[in-house]
């Protein structure tokens, strides 16, 4: 392979240097403590030989720091900042400052992850609780989960919830029919398509007002208001629905639901939709934080997470993930969705939102924008336009003078740089937001006043005035609770949300060793971008010469993306891991269909595979066939072999996590995707393990015909607390022409995002990362993660001891720890482990996944050796704890990790009543006396969260 890569090879300032944590002498002395006498020698030991890629990947020159931020800003020049009214589910807004720059700015913020570990989560767990609680007020409904991917993921969910919660009687009968009324937004309407087809559901789309219930109609979807910013009274329709014993979903804005009624107060089931005007920025169509709202009975099979209340094991009142044996990971094909990644750090910005706006706030956002569409409503009715809403909120949809035409109304509008929306019968239309001022309020009546060749009078001012009338007004309150009422100012807002973050363990503290999940750092220099107005406030439908900063990043990524993995063709719409997985799945079934191979109906999934491959499985509606693995983590190939052949007619795609979730690159990987391609079936490869595959291998030579990749792990992406995330898929030269299509750009087939693009707001931080990188850096990243991993398998092997290695003894970049013979020996589990480290200051590796009674950790390469070493001391520290109890030197139902973690206000009570020191207790090792990390709560009480949910901050358990 030739000399090693290393920093000394590269230009002193390449980002690389610094992404990268371990450097030549750090790499010789971990070496030496592996036995290898080389990286390359490890490497070789690592990855099969006959999978290694012969060329570097094609990418160009690495650029600086410095130069990237030209470049970017240069990208970011070429998009044109109009004053955009297309609305359809996204409106400008203004971020608070406060929020910007303390949580979407802060890596305290963006680089937690998942609130899994609740003791070391609770400031991000009371943020998403509070998004709960606004989402519930809005709503007037009982229960809010903690967000979904974006609005019309949320509807297909609703679907699939609907159906979920059949009668007995609609069961028997095979009620398979949704009645969805036209005016839907349109993309809404495309992904509910792409989900609902291969689950058999059919959508019949109408006039709500035609509406017939039948024995086949099981739900209704309705939008409030509605495609053309019509406010219906649907009280009628829904009590209509509820007496043929069809449920009722509504996609409703949520911020006119300030002075709209709610639907929770005309009797809807299920109520979802988008916070994003909630002061998260368009980005281009993403991404934001859906809602889904529901009644209390549905909250088993409510998609997504839900925050709930619990105790600690001292009675202190905290926050935790609830219900969350419904997880994909655990439920696996029974899972009530795929989800896995949520919107956590939009939902908090725009729970922080809420509270620094307040009831009052919120509804003088909602009324400035209702008369400034009222206003402008009275003003071109002058000029002789026929207004067609009769009740609205933001949006207005007129008809035309005959003499006139929207391709007029168009050049005129484009001249002062505004883009209005344009119907398809000729009507144009636009919505009012936040940002809308008088200024823009005499722009928009000079349009229409120019195009009707009428003089105007200019408005000094406007009004507060309300059309809404009758049942639609809204007479309740909301945002009662006291966070909704505390944080008004400046002041106190900075430091609610510094109170919130001093609560959460972050990459800003410590290594996040997570496995599978790959929390390398996320650059400042990568994340800085998302800052430029000319990305932030871009909506996702403007004309293209508008986006061309956006559409010239979009077009390098995907291109770069083909390189790295060896594809034909991407997509960047699927905006999580999941939902690439799906929609990868779903491009296969496309293509299966036009060979005329439709009737293929099942995927092989190993029990190595990511945990949410079943669950996507079955979404796409294919049946799952398990495959077994050996006793040394490999796929079992006898077994693999034999359900190819017995499956052989039916078989549609093998779904396969490579390297393993195991940790381990198979050798049989190439002769695996012969057996699957043999059978007229596709290889679907997760990826979830590409950190140890960039510049090394890549599935299109491996043999794949699909892969979806996580930006939040490989590409260094951000968590942001459990989302955003982004999951585009790369597929072979034959799939290429069934890849997501967009309704809005004339072609839906496979929609499965919103917006056209997905995500596209978080694409500069992995173009930043792979621009920045370039092949070297990219390629050296993956070899060190390899290092990592290894050296850490090798610093703990003769202690917990490692679960699986590969066929020559190692692992790759990540490994499992063996902890079910200390529970033999101790009734210590793998859970007080993980419960310990955090008394040490660090967050847990992934906890019993893949395997039952483990801990799997992945170091990722952005971590220095000394972090290395740090955690190799911790971990050999709780061993020698755990040897205390195996040998009675610690009391078997007293000790550190039994009770562990130990938090702030135990340690400082005057009542100290354990067997141990507090010394021991709190400060077990020198460095975490200088990097203390303290804890707000004690071991949370899961069972109690359960027993007696409580998803808002008014729940109580007295």
């Amino acid at each position: 392979m030739g000399e090693a890569l290393t920093p000394k090879h590269m230009r002193t300032d390449l980002f690389a240097s610094r992404h990268i944590g371990i450097n030549e002498h750090d790499t010789q002395v971990m070496l030496r403590k592996i036995g290898v006498s080389s990286l390359d020698e490890l490497i070789d030991k690592v990855i099969p030989a006959n999978i290694r890629l012969k060329e570097p990947l094609a990418l160009p020159e690495a650029l600086s720091e410095y130069e990237f931020s030209k470049h970017i800003a240069g990208l970011a020049a070429k998009n044109k900042r109009y004053a955009t009214y297309i609305g359809m589910g996204w409106y400008d807004t203004i971020t608070p400052p406060v929020v910007q720059r303390n949580v979407f700015e802060n890596p305290v913020w963006y680089t937690s992850y998942t609130p899994y570990q609740g003791e070391i989560s609770q400031g991000r767990l009371e943020a998403l609780l509070n998004f709960q609680t606004a989402v519930c007020d809005l709503t007037a409904m009982p229960l809010a989960n903690c967000s979904l991917l974006d609005e019309a993921t949320a509807a297909a969910e609703a679907v699939s919830m609907m159906y979920a919660l059949r009668s007995r009687a609609q069961q028997k009968a095979g009620a398979n029919v949704v009645f969805v009324d036209e005016q839907i937004f349109p993309q809404t309407l495309a992904v509910m398509t792409t989900r609902a087809v291969p689950q058999g559901i059919e959508l019949r789309v109408g006039k709500y007002t035609e509406f017939e219930p039948s024995e086949e109609v099981f739900g209704c979807m309705l939008q409030y208001p509605n495609a053309s910013g019509c406010a219906e009274d649907y009280a009628g329709f829904t009590e209509k629905a509820h007496a043929a014993d069809c449920k009722v979903a509504v996609a409703a804005d949520i911020l006119s639901l300030a002075l709209l009624t709610p639907p929770g107060e005309w009797g809807a089931d299920i109520v979802f939709g988008s916070t994003q005007r909630l002061g998260v920025p368009m980005f281009y169509g993403g991404p934001s934080a859906a809602f889904f709202a529901t009644r209390d009975e549905f909250k088993r099979n409510t998609p997504g997470r839900i925050i709930g209340l619990s105790k600690d094991k001292y009675g202190k009142l905290c926050y935790r993930m609830a219900l969350q044996t419904r997880e994909q990971h655990i439920k696996r094909e029974k899972a009530t969705s795929n989800i896995c990644t949520s919107q956590a750090l939009l939902a908090t910005m725009a729970s922080f939102y809420t509270v620094y706006h307040g009831q009052e706030g919120i509804t003088n956002i909602a009324s400035q924008i209702h008369s400034i569409t009222a206003s402008l409503e009275k003003h071109l009715k002058k000029l002789g336009y026929t207004q067609v809403n009769q009740q609205y909120f933001d949006t207005l949809r007129f008809v035309l003078p005959d003499h006139l035409s929207a391709a007029q109304v168009r050049t005129i509008a484009l001249s002062k740089e505004v883009n209005l929306r344009y119907f398809e019968n000729g009507d144009v239309g636009f919505s009012i937001d936040e940002t809308t001022d008088i200024a823009a309020l005499n722009v928009l009546i000079s349009i229409f006043a120019i195009a009707a060749g009428k003089d105007y009078q200019k408005v000094e001012a406007v009004n507060k005035v309300s059309t809404i009338s009758g049942p639609l007004k809204r007479t309740s309150s909301f945002l009662t609770h006291e966070v909704f009422c505390k944080y008004h100012t400046e002041t106190e807002m900075m430091r609610y949300i510094k109170r919130l973050d001093r609560k959460d363990i972050s990459l800003a503290h410590s290594m996040i060793s997570l496995g599978s999940c790959t929390m390398k750092l996320n650059a400042a220099a990568e994340m800085l971008p998302l800052s430029c107005p000319e990305f932030m406030s871009m909506h996702p439908l403007v004309p293209e010469d508008q986006a061309e900063g956006y559409r010239e990043l979009i077009h390098n990524l995907s291109e770069y993306l083909k390189v790295i993995t060896g594809f034909a063709g991407f997509s960047l719409q699927p905006n999580s891991g999941a939902a690439g997985e799906y929609a990868g799945l779903r491009v296969i079934r496309a293509y299966l269909e036009s060979i005329g191979q439709g009737h293929r109906d099942k995927v092989l999934i190993p029990s190595s595979a990511h945990g949410t491959n079943p669950a996507s499985a079955i979404q796409a509606g294919y049946d799952i066939v398990t495959c077994a693995c050996d006793k040394e983590g490999n796929v079992d190939m006898a077994d693999l072999r034999a359900k190819a052949e017995e499956y052989k007619e039916s078989l549609a795609a093998l779904m396969i996590t490579y390297p393993s979730t195991h940790g381990i690159f198979e050798t049989e990987i190439r002769e695996i995707c012969q057996i699957i391609h043999a059978c007229g079936a596709q290889v679907y490869m997760d990826g979830a393990n590409m950190n140890a595959q960039v510049g090394l291998t890549n599935p299109g030579f491996i043999g794949a015909d699909v892969c979806h990749l996580n930006l939040h792990k490989t590409f260094a992406s951000p968590h942001g607390g459990g989302g955003p995330g982004v999951g585009p898929i790369g597929v072979a030269e034959h799939l290429t022409p069934f890849l997501p299509g967009h309704v809005l750009f004339g072609n839906s087939q496979n929609q499965v995002s919103a917006a056209p693009f997905g995500s596209a707001g978080i694409l500069p931080i992995t173009y930043g990362y792979i621009c920045m990188m370039g092949t070297e850096g990219l390629t050296q990243a993956t070899r060190i993660a390899i290092l990592n991993a290894n050296y850490l398998a090798t610093c703990l092997q003769d202690t917990y001891g490692i679960v699986y290695r590969g066929a020559t003894g190692f692992v790759g970049h990540e490994m499992i720890l063996e902890c079910r013979k200390i529970f033999e020996e101790t009734g210590i589990t793998e859970n007080d482990i993980a419960k310990r480290l955090m008394d040490y200051g660090y967050h847990a590796p992934t906890l019993s996944f893949p395997v039952h009674g483990t801990l799997m950790i992945e170091p990722t390469e952005s971590e220095s050796l000394a972090e290395l070493n740090n955690f190799v001391d911790v971990m050999l520290n709780i061993w020698k704890e755990i040897q205390e109890v195996k040998d009675g030197e610690a009391d078997k139902v007293d000790n550190v990790l039994i009770n562990a973690p130990h938090p702030e206000y135990e340690a400082v009570s005057d009542q100290w009543e354990h067997s141990y020191t507090r010394k021991k207790a709190v400060y077990p090792i020198e460095s975490v006396r200088n990097n203390k990390f303290w804890i707000n709560v004690a071991r949370i009480d899961n069972t109690l969260g359960d027993r007696k949910l409580l998803p808002t901050q008014y729940g109580t358990f007295d």
